[in-house]
């Protein structure tokens, strides 16, 4: 609250008293002034937006990135010795885990939930959809009989969704833990799609129907497909779910990449591009969040949404000196904070390393209870005159 705003609360003109009234005294103006002051410094409190940025760039190695948080564990890749490596953490870069499987020339990790990660890993040349149980020897291996390419980008609840080649064209697709538990979601007329996010029963990703990329929710099977193209985009791009949100991007008349959110259809569309930026990216959605990226003049920005354009926050302005172009590509908390996993460019090394945002989650204000409390014991022992 501004000053002029809380002078005008307590003091100047004031409408005439009724009868039978009372003015309240100088000591009771302060301590109705004095409980003003401290909600509004409580609220700020609440409101404050720290984020402490943890980098995960293990020791040896030229090149990192994360991809994906989850249960307190975050996915994504190191380039050591010369080869990527799908890689853990738990928080820290001496966590880090190298998830490359046994005769794997190249392996990636995207997705990270209930003490599994997904990716994928070349095996004899062959790109084959990972899955992990938090080490290497963990792995298994989902590709699809007669698939001779696959991979996997998100994991929840024991599902695990992705894409395959079928007959020569790549088909979205789920499995509940092995090769042969695959589904193909590929939905009729489309002759191209995938998915990327799983989350509560529900998968999405994009779809070439009629000539145009189409994000798409689907629900299990290749039936329950839902088309998410607004009208205002030429395509668009699902890219993860959660608690009812889809996040993504479009791509408007004008070529304009917008970040996106949905809630189910078309046309509960709404466009999260910041004012200023020419183009962005949403990866990532937990608890009425989104994450993603998003262009200015001096680069892209990793960037976090609260369901409208209006509420982005820099999640870049957080990164210490020497870090500049960013890219947030996961969320989630727990009960006590918030963890976003992505990436940033590390301008003295030249290199991109794995990034982790994380803040508290304001608990219901015990302190603000006794504080007010305190006033209005302090108030009750004064005699409004």
């Amino acid at each position: 609250m501004s000053s002029i705003v809380l002078r005008r609360a307590i003091g100047g003109n004031s409408p005439p008293r009724a009868k039978g009234t009372r003015r309240l005294g100088v000591r009771s103006k302060a301590l109705t002034a004095a409980m003003v002051l401290a909600i509004g410094a409580l609220a700020s409190t609440a409101s404050a937006d720290v984020w402490t940025v943890t980098n995960l760039h293990p020791a040896g190695s030229t090149e990192s990135g994360g991809t994906g948080v989850g249960s307190l564990q975050q996915v994504g890749y190191a380039l050591a010795n010369g080869q990527y490596r799908a890689s853990l953490w738990s928080g820290t870069s001496g966590s880090w885990v190298n998830l490359d499987p046994a005769g794997s020339t190249h392996s990636g990790a995207w997705g990270v939930g209930d003490g599994q990660q997904v990716g994928h890993a070349v095996i004899g040349g062959d790109v084959h959809a990972s899955l992990w149980s938090g080490t290497a020897a963990s792995w298994v291996d989902l590709n699809p009989a007669g698939s001779t390419e696959s991979q996997a980008r998100s994991v929840s609840a024991g599902q695990q969704v992705g894409f395959a080649e079928v007959n020569n064209q790549r088909h979205a697709g789920i499995w509940s833990g092995s090769s042969a538990s695959w589904v193909d979601l590929n939905p009729a007329g489309s002759t191209y799609s995938e998915a990327f996010g799983v989350n509560g029963g529900q998968q999405v990703g994009d779809a070439y129907v009629d000539g145009i990329f189409r994000a798409s929710l689907w629900s299990g099977t290749a039936a329950s497909w839902v088309d998410l193209n607004p009208a205002e985009a030429i395509e668009s791009y699902a890219y993860a779910v959660g608690d009812g949100q889809q996040v993504g991007w479009i791509s408007d008349s004008e070529s304009v990449y917008r970040a996106s959110l949905w809630s189910g259809s078309a046309a509960s569309w709404i466009d999260l591009n910041p004012a200023g930026s020419f183009g962005s990216y949403a990866y990532g959605v937990s608890g009425g969040q989104q994450v993603g990226s998003a262009g200015f003049d001096d680069g892209a920005h990793a960037s976090l949404w609260s369901g409208t354009a209006a509420s982005w926050v820099d999640l870049g302005q957080f990164l210490p000196a020497g870090y500049s172009e960013s890219n947030a590509v996961g969320i989630w908390s727990d009960t006590e904070f918030i963890y976003v996993a992505g990436v940033a460019h590390n301008d003295v090394a030249g290199r991109y390393e794995a990034m982790l945002w994380s803040q508290a989650i304001p608990e219901p204000g015990a302190a603000a209870l006794f504080g007010l409390g305190g006033l209005i014991v302090a108030m009750k022992r004064r005699r409004i005159r």
